[in-house]
């Protein structure tokens, strides 16, 4: 039977805010620096998109009811943003390769909203991995103010260390160990990311119970491409002009999965390092997303998009608050970053009504 949500699932440190304090500091290190370099701010992480796709999301009729909750349970289409993106706060050629990220925005949701969700949308965001780097916020701080020291700096260090890493990888997976932290420096295969899964890695409310999410390519012009890698070595931007040209004839099916929380030892909401094994908490599929041929980087969807729109695990229902440690850093710190860019660029974000 899945675990029913309650409050004291969560456990909340007394050094939280004041972690949160130390990532907000060294995202503005990120954000400054890049600013000045560009001349224009960028996201302080997955700041390089690769795509933006124009998509629907068909929530499956008569789920049972552990599965028809929040948004999924109620039957029907809604209009969807999908942003592919490359987890770095600097716009890096695409020869450093690092894990893929791919954030949707479902438009014309309905129900109680989260405090301070703008609009009547739901936002998912994940990453090409079932697992986070680090197992809390405050060794993610660790982390990220090594990031922060080399943000926009060291390029062709970067591109040469990445091949390094990218080798290491490979012989760490053929003995069947797989190191999200040589991957999260540059060591993830560069590989195309139409084919790719999509994790949210952290857990959810879902409603009376608790989940994790999983975005699953099924289509044949999808799965082809599953496992596929993109030669980046001669091009800075291989990756966005290989997705652009295949999302020309590309008719793009993926499933929308919720996992679940069974067994609050073996599926924690506070580690999220702890991958949840499906042969104990298994995926069910309660929506489908499509989305038909299109041109990838129009520069209509660009700006409204890439350019007018934040991304952020706390817009969207109540009944899908984020849970545990990593996820209540996210909200300020997302925040923070969006209102830098949104001040610096004069542009004020907006949350889509279509």
């Amino acid at each position: 039977m899945p675990i029913r949500y309650r409050a004291d699932l969560e456990s909340i440190r007394d050094d939280e805010a004041e972690t949160v304090s130390g990532l907000i500091d060294q995202f503005d290190v990120i954000l400054e620096k890049t600013a000045e370099d560009y001349g224009h701010a960028v996201r302080s992480v997955h700041a390089k998109s690769h795509g933006i796709i124009e998509a629907e999301m068909t929530i499956r009729p008569d789920l049972p009811p552990e599965l028809g909750q929040g948004l999924f349970a109620t039957a029907g289409t809604h209009k969807v943003y999908m942003r592919l993106s490359t987890n770095a706060g600097d716009i890096l050629p695409d020869a450093v390769s690092l894990p893929r990220g791919l954030a949707i925005k479902v438009l014309d949701v309905q129900g109680p909203r989260l405090p301070d969700a703008e609009g009547s949308t739901q936002d998912f965001v994940m990453v090409n991995g079932p697992v986070f780097q680090a197992p809390d916020s405050k060794k993610f701080l660790s982390s990220l103010k090594l990031l922060a020291k080399t943000t926009d700096r060291m390029e062709g260090t970067k591109v040469v260390m990445s091949s390094v890493l990218q080798t290491v990888n490979k012989g760490l997976e053929a003995v069947g160990v797989s190191s999200p932290t040589v991957q999260s420096l540059g060591g993830a295969p560069n590989l195309d990311p139409l084919g790719e899964t999509y994790f949210s890695v952290t857990p959810f409310r879902y409603g009376d119970y608790v989940a994790k999410f999983r975005l699953k390519p099924v289509s044949a012009d999808l799965t082809k491409r599953t496992g596929t890698e993109i030669d980046a070595s001669v091009r800075e931007d291989a990756i966005r002009e290989t997705v652009q040209a295949e999302m020309q004839n590309t008719h793009a099916t993926w499933e929308f999965q919720v996992q679940l929380c069974r067994d609050i030892e073996k599926q924690p909401v506070e580690d999220p390092t702890v991958e949840w094994k499906e042969d104990e908490a298994p995926f069910f599929t309660v929506a489908t997303i499509t989305a038909l041929p299109q041109d990838s980087w129009s520069d209509g969807n660009v700006k409204k998009v890439d350019e007018e729109m934040r991304f952020s695990i706390w817009t969207g229902l109540a009944d899908h608050q984020p849970l545990g440690n990593i996820n209540r850093a996210r909200k300020q710190t997302y925040r923070h970053s969006a209102e830098f860019r949104a001040k610096f660029n004069g542009c004020p974000f907006h949350e889509p009504a279509r």
